[in-house]
């Protein structure tokens, strides 16, 4: 089955600054997954055009969107107020434009965090969990646990679908936090993929397989929290 065609949309955050989005949307769609990009690379990368794909054949819609600073074309981040500004417009232009879909929200690494920072600090309206695709605990060869508080702010369900070999997230440090985070949390490893989901030659296997196993991972656990009884 070819997924569905994305559909341009426009994002206004403030009066003043407006983002582009990517909305793509099945028929038959339950729920609508609205998907932030990493630091490095906008909504279009291969990464993030991968995810929409697959999660439109598996039935599940997807909005993606721009921070303002990769819609200016500039590789500084920006604040986290106008980050977290952004996130939730976003949702609520998704929630405008399919009004019957279960939403859930979150994206990779830092789309991600500045996901569930919005999401800590004031409930995001309808969005039923948070995913995270490499979720940036803390930078490289700097391991802490500072950027996991807020998580125990968010009172909805949470995944975490982690690279075991992602240097911005060790294992010692994220595996007892997701436990302490109790059933709000599932953790989904895939063992030797790393921040980008990229696995070596010589494991023997290759990034497609990890990213059909992150699909199939996202789309039931989704579906999952759409219908627990299910």
């Amino acid at each position: 089955m070819s997924p569905a065609a994305p559909q341009l949309v426009t994002i206004t955050v403030t009066d003043a600054q407006r983002v582009s989005g990517l909305l793509q949307a099945p028929p038959a769609a339950r729920a609508c997954y609205v998907l932030a990009h990493g630091a490095g690379a906008g909504m279009t990368h291969p990464f993030m055009t991968a995810i929409a794909n697959g999660l439109a054949e598996r039935g599940i819609a997807t909005l993606r969107y721009q921070f303002p600073y990769m819609e200016q074309g500039s590789k500084r981040p920006d604040a986290p107020k106008l980050a977290h500004a952004t996130v939730g417009a976003a949702v609520l232009e998704t929630a405008r434009l399919v009004p019957k879909l279960a939403l859930f929200a979150g994206g990779k690494s830092f789309g991600g965090r500045m996901t569930s920072q919005t999401q800590a600090a004031s409930p995001l309206p309808g969005v039923r969990g948070l995913v995270f695709l490499g979720f940036p605990l803390h930078p490289p060869g700097q391991p802490s646990e500072e950027r996991g508080k807020h998580l125990f702010d968010v009172q909805i369900p949470m995944l975490f679908l982690q690279g075991t070999r992602d240097d911005f997230a060790s294992m010692q440090l994220l595996e007892p936090l997701c436990q302490q985070l109790a059933e709000r949390a599932t953790l989904k490893l895939f063992q030797d993929a790393d921040h980008s989901f990229h696995v070596a030659a010589r494991t023997g296997r290759k990034d497609a397989e990890v990213r059909v196993e992150l699909l199939d991972a996202l789309a039931t656990w989704i579906k999952a929290v759409i219908s627990p009884s299910a």
